[in-house]
């Protein structure tokens, strides 16, 4: 059930005008005081544990992994301050690690959805346009309220980014998802995937490099959500070198897009579209790395912005506790506040996940 823990001038974030007694029993936050507790009297600072909104748990590079390399992947995002993760597409069955209390809390979007020969092997559900909309019902059905589609992918017959579906029955599917009660993202790298789905009714834009100004105002008046994975759109000259010779416009095409991403983003942040972090973790990029993608977002939005679109703002967005009474004790205990300092997401004086201390 948790520790019994005591922190007697604990500046709790978001918005801690003054440090406060923070009890902890049950796996909970209560209001103490609580017998027995172990009482930490240094002053620190206490913030929601960490949200990677865009991790794939259970694959790798080859695509599914065993459940004991799904274990590790999980364990690794916890040990940087990751208790709640989005898993946004996975090919492997990780209904299992929501029954682990050792492991961050997972809500699952069932496996990619793409088109046969447009997308990474091994990875997604692949269906032609005619079959699109009963696999996004089938996907809703079997994950935890979110759909993750493939809206852009190399077309070999072009040389270039495209769409993988016909923005009618993208919309269509859209629809469908939302009848079933599930959110629906996408991966979307060029200008016209995440034009068309946002016009559809898209509830979320994975990375969304091409997003013009129309489609960032479009998107803050839909509320249409971006998780724009900074240390994933650092990688774009590694995806598009392999493409230089044989596809020159898609290699032109991706440079472009990597070179002017902090400029895009950064106009989605000031012009107030909700954005959340997330790594892409699971096969270029390592487990464990919220907390330089935190770094990279501060760079966009600042540090507070960051830590809220990694924390307590993210949690908000995926029906998640915050540290309020009653709310489950899951969050990161620091010895300077990192609002001003970053670099204190690197030496947690404590992890506490479900009231637990973690070692």
């Amino acid at each position: 059930m948790g520790e019994a823990l005591h922190f007697q001038k604990a500046w709790v974030l978001p918005g801690a005008e003054e440090p406060t007694e923070l009890w902890i029993a049950d796996g909970v936050i209560v209001e103490g005081p609580v017998s027995g507790a172990q009482s930490r009297s240094a002053e620190c600072w206490v913030l929601p544990g960490l949200v990677d909104a865009h991790c794939h748990i259970g694959l790798g590079p080859e695509g599914a992994v065993d459940a004991a390399t799904a274990r590790r992947q999980a364990l690794e995002d916890l040990s940087a301050g990751t208790m709640l993760i989005r898993d946004a597409g996975s090919p492997a069955d990780t209904r299992w690690v929501q029954q682990d209390g050792d492991l961050p809390r997972l809500l699952r979007a069932g496996r990619h959805v793409a088109r046969p020969k447009r997308y990474l092997r091994g990875v997604g559900a692949e269906v032609e346009p005619a079959d699109l909309v009963e696999q996004v019902r089938h996907e809703a059905r079997s994950g935890d309220g979110w759909v993750k589609l493939v809206g852009d992918w190399i077309d070999r017959s072009v040389g270039d980014l495209a769409p993988l579906w016909p923005a009618d029955v993208a919309a269509q599917a859209i629809a469908a998802a939302h009848e079933e009660g599930a959110r629906v993202t996408a991966h979307c790298f060029g200008e016209q995937s995440v034009a068309e789905l946002v016009s559809a009714g898209i509830d979320c834009i994975e990375h969304g490099t091409g997003m013009t100004d129309e489609v960032i105002e479009e998107m803050v008046r839909r509320g249409t959500a971006l998780v724009p994975t900074m240390i994933n759109l650092a990688r774009f000259p590694m995806y598009a070198a392999p493409a230089k010779d044989k596809y020159p416009t898609y290699f032109t095409h991706m440079t472009d897009l990597y070179e002017r991403r902090k400029a895009t983003i950064g106009k989605a942040v000031e012009a107030g579209v909700q954005v959340y972090s997330g790594t892409d973790a699971g096969t270029v990029v390592p487990h464990g790395q919220i907390r330089s993608e935190i770094e990279e977002l501060a760079e966009v939005g600042g540090n507070g912005f960051a830590l809220g679109a990694a924390s307590w703002r993210a949690r908000g967005w995926l029906g998640a506790d915050v540290l309020t009474t009653g709310a489950s004790a899951d969050l990161i205990v620091l010895d300077a506040d990192p609002r001003e300092d970053l670099t204190a997401l690197y030496r947690p004086a404590s992890l506490v996940l479900r009231g637990r201390v973690v070692h």
